[in-house]
């Protein structure tokens, strides 16, 4: 039943999909916020009740609804499945944002590029170079294509198998948001937010995630350059300061053949652009100021290549489950 959910949700998002601003999302805000307000008095026992609540509860809550409509229906519980990863999983929930940005570029127009890339990001993107800009549309659309599909394609499909139903899409889709937004309120808003708080909800995210992103940089292999990008999974991935994003991008850049990495405006939201160099004693190397994977410099080209080894991967991976499904109901 699992193949199934995801099927008919990616379907039904491609034909109608969420708008940019809707109130599940502002629901979600209000609901992190509330919990900040009322619940986190600055003690590191605080964060983890806040985190808790913002989480677990409403994974939880989701699981229970399930297991009262399994018994009944397993076509309300299908429906239910189906409904949650509309909300939770799919392409056009940041796909407009690339959509915008390639077609600017394809026009000519660098400057709009940049606002809308800066807009997405929250990042100063006016100076970039028209390959930086290429870049960082790249690696910014590889990341949310795994936090809006992949990572919870994957949560989704463990919670489901343990009976628990769309919890797992819930428990990633709420960890990765949480971690985003205490640090969107602090770096962005100027608002000050409990140090403990933001560094306990993105160290948390980054163990959910620890799982997937390697799934997903596997996925990026199979289906695109498999030597190139094992190669760079290895030898570039500690470029990015975040491991797993490191990961989900040097495999991707090898698949494709295109080199991601180097210096770049730091992004507001997360740790993406910061990037480094290491020795083999750990220390910070100058010799290699780009700090970047190998490969041809981003061109256009590279969009659609990036698109098409996404979309493979989502096949790919979506295939795996439909003959796991299969197994399941011969044995």
């Amino acid at each position: 039943m699992s193949f199934f959910a995801v099927l008919f949700a990616l379907l039904i998002e491609q034909l109608k999909p969420l708008p940019n601003r809707n109130p599940v999302h502002h629901g979600l805000a209000r609901w992190v916020r509330w919990a900040g307000q009322n619940f986190d008095a600055g003690q590191p026992v605080h964060a983890r009740v806040v985190w808790g609540i913002t989480v677990l509860v409403p994974a939880l809550l989701l699981a229970l609804v399930y297991r009262v409509i399994d018994p009944f229906s397993t076509i309300l519980a299908l429906g239910w499945d189906i409904l949650v990863l509309y909300l939770t999983l799919g392409f056009r929930q940041f796909s407009h944002h690339f959509t915008d940005i390639r077609d600017a570029l394809d026009a000519g127009k660098e400057d709009r590029a940049r606002e809308l890339m800066a807009e997405w990001q929250n990042v100063d993107a006016s100076d970039l170079p028209r390959t930086e800009l290429l870049r960082h549309v790249i690696e910014h659309s590889l990341l949310a294509a795994h936090r809006h599909v992949f990572g919870v394609f994957f949560w989704f499909v463990v919670m489901s198998s343990l009976g628990l139903g769309p919890a797992g899409a819930v428990l990633y889709r709420m960890a990765e948001f949480t971690s985003r937004y205490w640090s969107y309120k602090s770096h962005v808003t100027g608002t000050p937010t409990h140090d403990g708080l933001l560094k306990l909800s993105q160290r948390l995210f980054v163990l959910i995630d620890y799982i997937p992103a390697r799934m997903t940089a596997f996925g990026f292999a199979v289906v695109g350059n498999f030597e190139d990008a094992v190669g760079a999974w290895r030898q570039h991935a500690v470029l990015w300061v975040n491991a797993n994003e490191g990961i989900i991008l040097s495999a991707a850049a090898g698949a494709v053949g295109v080199r991601l990495g180097g210096k770049a405006a730091p992004a507001a939201t997360s740790d993406l652009d910061v990037s480094r160099t290491l020795t083999e004693g750990g220390e910070v190397d100058e010799r290699d100021a780009a700090g970047s994977t190998a490969g041809a410099e981003p061109q256009m080209g590279h969009l659609s290549s990036v698109v098409a080894l996404i979309w493979r991967s989502v096949v790919l991976w979506m295939l795996l489950l439909a003959l796991l499904s299969l197994a399941n109901l011969v044995g």
